[in-house]
């Protein structure tokens, strides 16, 4: 089995077929956030670190960075943002932008083995991003997309993420640290979104034998009662072979889905993880301390 093995200073995260699903906390994001993007421009990071501890005590796995900021410096902020998550959080990082100058910043100052966020198909980034990812001895997030766009025939975007995991091997990068997006789509505009993803991540994992990652929420995109859908998202996802997903861990109905994803698929041996996050723990205490009486009449 694959398993890629991402770390902080002090901690390692496990991402493979027969580990936990793991979640990839999305909320460190400047995007369609205006006054994150303000405070994060001018060096206030204080709610960076409140998104960051909430989101660990959700029950997020990793935590993904990003500091794309309009006419910002990207590369300073994104290289302080990740000193103080790593400051506050011992879980491992995902780096992610487009900018291939921040994405060295944010290397060169993090401790432990980063998942960098990411790569896509297109011949010039490839041979941008992969000998970064070589050299600093990180993983990769691989987009499944290239020149051409977004295909909507999956297995075109097979083809893509084929491509990248086999330049990646030119590079020295062994496909376990290659962990494939394999793009999903809004189903409320595409109603077949899901079964593209579903059809990609099942050859992903039996060809290529790599592990994936997702953009989750996507998929629910313009739809009312989004968490409801990115909840039915993963756990078929998850079923289907899917290893992480950056989303938010904060609604707990998706942190449910993936639990209970993880119980079915026998990833959570006597369903440890499932007791210890929804038992009650003063009904335990209850059932411990009840003597025998007789019912009152």
């Amino acid at each position: 089995m694959t398993i890629t093995t991402l770390s902080s200073a002090t901690r390692e995260v496990k991402i493979g077929f027969d580990q936990p699903f793991v979640v990839i906390g999305e909320r460190i994001n400047p995007t369609g956030r205006k006054i994150l993007a303000e405070e994060m421009k001018i060096g206030d990071y204080s709610r960076v670190e409140a998104d960051a501890l909430a989101q660990v005590l959700a029950g997020a796995h990793m935590l993904d960075v990003n500091a794309g900021i309009p006419l910002a410096d990207e590369p300073r902020i994104l290289a302080e943002a990740i000193r103080l998550v790593q400051s506050i959080t011992d879980v491992p990082l995902s780096i992610d932008s487009s900018i291939i100058e921040a994405l060295e910043a944010g290397l060169s100052v993090y401790q432990g083995k980063a998942l960098v966020n990411s790569v896509t198909g297109e011949d010039e980034v490839l041979e941008r991003v992969l000998p970064l990812v070589a050299k600093y001895g990180a993983a990769v997030v691989a987009i499944s997309n290239d020149e051409t766009g977004i295909s909507e025939d999956p297995d075109e975007r097979f083809k893509v993420a084929k491509k990248i995991v086999e330049r990646a091997a030119d590079h020295g990068i062994h496909y376990s640290n290659v962990i494939v997006d394999p793009l999903v789509m809004p189903i409320g505009a595409i109603n077949t979104a899901g079964l593209q993803v579903m059809h990609v991540v099942r050859r992903l994992r039996e060809e290529l034998k790599v592990n994936t990652t997702c953009g989750a929420s996507n998929v629910s995109f313009g739809l009312p009662n989004r968490n409801g859908i990115n909840s039915a998202f993963l756990t078929m996802a998850m079923g289907a072979g899917m290893t992480s997903a950056i989303t938010s861990p904060l609604h707990p109905e998706v942190m449910q889905a993936v639990r209970g994803g993880d119980v079915m698929m026998g990833n959570d041996p006597n369903c440890a993880n499932w007791i210890k996050a929804y038992r009650d723990p003063t009904a335990e205490a209850g059932r411990g301390g009840r003597t025998s009486r007789r019912r009152a009449k």
